[in-house]
């Protein structure tokens, strides 16, 4: 049982570290909702644009 010790260190060390650490996601519900939105518009254009290409790719 001589690691005890040194286990209960490491663990309040961590327990220090995390609790330093910023949370990364700072936004608000709603603000999440709008990025959400915006993503989700970008990826409909790519994929509208990537079956035009298709489209017009297979009538040649």
């Amino acid at each position: 049982m001589a690691r005890g010790n040194q286990r209960d260190k490491a663990r309040e060390k961590n327990q220090e570290k995390l609790a330093g650490q910023k949370n990364k996601n700072g936004m608000t519900g709603s603000e999440q909702q709008r990025e959400k939105d915006k993503v989700a518009a970008i990826m409909q254009a790519k994929q509208a644009a990537a079956l035009a290409k298709k489209e017009a790719d297979g009538k040649k």
